[in-house]
């Protein structure tokens, strides 16, 4: 009889000690999917946006963009690039392409609204090559080469800007274009012209300058929109063509077609195999 009546006693204790059990277990459950749920939600889980291009847009263009793909900007720097749109984005982190999360900061690299300055130096007595190495050191670029008589070849007489002389030590803008006024003996007044299909734009040009030729104008097709784009491109053609004798007075303008599709560029004729059989 006392058995029973302990046994009695026992049932409730084991059937609310199973029932807290239980209880537990599913707040546990509950707590885990709620959990999982939130951070799913706040991770955006399989919810990728891919990152659009901005480069070259202006802040305000871009920003439009922006809140039309749910991301965020953030400028963080600036730089000078001769030929792009003051203000415009040159750079972006991430790049265009890339996968993100809504709402996650685009990093913004801006050409600068106010263009670095560079100092005119004095070129005066120079030959052309180290004339427009002294160019280039001072972040300036060479323009046209313009002759007359003299007795050196390719010395300095004088040196311009925009069609007036500039003095030495004169603030320009950087990437500014001078003109040489340049020395030409009779003697040696011819040049020949090089061979420049293939070459980017800038090595063309050297090219060109090195045997004292102008570039009378750059004919780009439809494969080049921006200033970065020409600098990419290729030349796959030139007036007037190579020549392989002084056949041209030097300060001879020289026109060049550039392309950024390589496929333009023509190749050399093979020479015809001696060893073919004739018929």
């Amino acid at each position: 009889m006392k058995e029973r009546f302990r046994q009695f006693l026992k049932k409730p204790f084991r059937y609310s000690l199973t029932k807290n059990i239980l209880l537990i277990i599913g707040i546990l459950v509950a707590g885990y999917v709620i959990i999982n749920l939130s951070l799913k939600a706040v991770t955006r889980h399989n919810q990728e946006l891919t990152v659009p291009d901005m480069t070259g847009m202006t802040l305000s263009e871009a920003a439009a963009v922006a809140e039309a793909a749910e991301l965020r900007l953030e400028v963080t720097d600036s730089v000078y690039i001769r030929g792009m749109e003051r203000g415009a984005i040159s750079r972006q982190n991430p790049e265009p392409g890339s996968k993100v999360k809504k709402n996650r900061r685009i990093l913004l690299v801006i050409n600068s609204v106010i263009p670095r300055q560079s100092t005119m130096p004095s070129l005066t007595g120079f030959s052309l090559r180290q004339a427009r190495t002294e160019l280039i050191s001072n972040g300036l670029n060479l323009g046209e080469l313009i002759y007359e008589p003299d007795m050196a070849t390719n010395n300095v007489l004088a040196q311009k800007y925009m069609g007036q002389d500039i003095e030495p030590g004169t603030r320009l803008n950087s990437g500014s274009r001078i003109d040489l006024v340049l020395g030409l003996n009779p003697s040696d007044s011819m040049t020949f012209v090089p061979n420049v299909t293939g070459y980017r734009y800038q090595m063309a040009v050297e090219l060109l300058h090195d045997n004292s030729l102008n570039i009378h104008g750059s004919e780009f097709d439809s494969t080049v929109s921006t200033y970065s784009d020409s600098l990419e491109a290729f030349v796959y053609g030139q007036v007037p063509p190579a020549s392989d004798s002084l056949g041209v007075r030097r300060g001879t303008p020289v026109t060049l077609y550039l392309s950024k599709d390589v496929s333009r560029i023509p190749v050399p004729e093979e020479e015809t195999d001696s060893t073919d059989v004739q018929l």
